[in-house]
């Protein structure tokens, strides 16, 4: 599922997708498309909104 977060770094948007197959909670980290810092997501499945949402911090 395509879903996206805020880099931590430097605040430009990142579009990503999240495996639906790991579970309604997942962390692991992602470098940031524009600064390529590395950012800790944090991902948790909103079920009233039928989606992910991603908060980020830096690694």
């Amino acid at each position: 599922m395509e879903s996206g977060f805020q880099c931590a770094a430097c605040g430009e948007w990142n579009v990503t997708s999240v495996d639906e197959s790991a579970g309604r909670r997942q962390s692991y980290v992602e470098d940031c498309q524009v600064c390529c810092k590395p950012n800790v997501l944090q991902v948790v499945y909103d079920a009233s909104a039928g989606e992910f949402v991603i908060r980020a911090e830096l690694e």
